[in-house]
């Protein structure tokens, strides 16, 4: 009875907190389903990132120039970053890495959607920096507000970066849009063929997505799949007019009554078949990831040994003195041989030897 009249009252301390839009803390009592739904959507964040270096790092080796590859290997290590801080997210609601990446690996978690597409040039560098970052900043932004502090705190630094990507691919477009005519092509048809996935990054629509009323309820997010959608949409259209590409999209047009741009419903077919395995590149994504998984096996066990060995190492050090590690006393063979005089009666001195 007890113990059921303490968990009522924590989860009104709960509630409350949630009401007045706190943050909980990992040590804060919280109800099971919640921590659980953080753990899906913290993981399939942390695995987003991880994954979606190995559509842009194919590009590394081939980048144009110098300053091109330093930008673009910069950008990938930023988002080995990101999974990192999501994963330690992810530990602090009892979920480990390894455990994590073995669901990943096993299909039992999943990873955004707009990574299962190929890049098939470099201009989708470019691209993916414009629209997919720009969709992950509509979507992460209110998420540096999210219920979990773990969470929220982690998103302030990633969304600090993720602006900075797009910039870079924004700029990318831009120079590419200033060149050829060539270069002018390449731009749209990769823009063509990322649209769409882009605007399905945010998941399905209101109706159809199961989790999002409870995480509304619950603060760990602030806005519905299709409010973020129409404010990517609201956001890309007048920087394609500036850029001077065409989104493929003829039902898209200025709403004055709505105030919003109207657009085309994206393909949800091709949206579910995607996350159920059936993308483009769905197996060689996870096949990558499984092997760069094992090949790096031995680098965690010695990391792991290493680090088990210092603190044994550690713990010696300071451990204090038994009986067995105290100072013996001298016995007859340890005794202080005295030393010989400097002048001994076999060495004449100087005295001696000038008599």
């Amino acid at each position: 009875m007890t113990t059921q009249v303490n968990e009522t009252q924590l989860e009104e301390q709960f509630n409350e907190t949630i009401a007045a839009k706190d943050r909980i803390e990992p040590r804060d009592w919280m109800p099971e389903k919640y921590r659980k739904t953080l753990v899906r959507q913290v993981a399939q964040h942390a695995h987003s990132e991880i994954i979606g270096m190995q559509p842009e790092g194919n590009w590394i080796s081939r980048a144009p120039s110098l300053r091109r590859k330093a930008i673009l290997l910069a950008k990938v290590q930023d988002e080995a970053g990101h999974g990192l801080y999501l994963y330690s997210a992810a530990e602090t609601l009892g979920a480990t890495r390894d455990e994590l990446t073995e669901k990943l690996i096993a299909g039992k978690q999943k990873y955004s959607s707009i990574f299962n597409y190929p890049t098939l040039s470099y201009t989708d560098v470019g691209t993916i920096g414009w629209l997919v970052d720009g969709a992950a900043i509509c979507n992460q932004v209110p998420l540096c507000r999210t219920s979990f502090g773990p969470y929220g705190r982690a998103m302030i630094r990633i969304c600090k970066e993720e602006s900075f990507h797009q910039r870079q691919g924004y700029e990318l477009l831009m120079t590419m849009m200033r060149g050829t005519e060539e270069q002018r092509a390449s731009v749209q048809e990769s823009v063509n063929r990322f649209w769409w996935p882009s605007l399905m990054m945010f998941g399905p629509p209101d109706d159809d997505s199961p989790n999002t009323e409870q995480s509304m309820e619950w603060g760990i997010k602030t806005h519905t799949n299709d409010e973020l959608r129409q404010k990517f949409v609201d956001m890309s259209v007048p920087q394609a007019d500036a850029l001077g590409v065409t989104l493929p999209d003829e039902g898209l047009k200025w709403n004055e009554e709505r105030g919003h741009y109207d657009f085309s419903t994206p393909d949800w077919n091709e949206f579910w078949a995607v996350v159920k395995g059936n993308g483009p590149c769905n197996d060689q994504r996870v096949a990558h990831r499984k092997r760069a998984w094992d090949d790096g096996a031995w680098v965690r066990d010695a990391a792991l040994a290493f680090a088990e060995n210092s603190a044994a190492d550690a713990d010696g050090a300071t451990a204090p003195a038994g009986p067995d590690d105290a100072t013996a006393p001298a016995g007859p063979d340890d005794a202080t041989v005295p030393a010989a005089p400097t002048d001994s009666p076999e060495t004449p001195t100087a005295e001696e030897a000038a008599k």
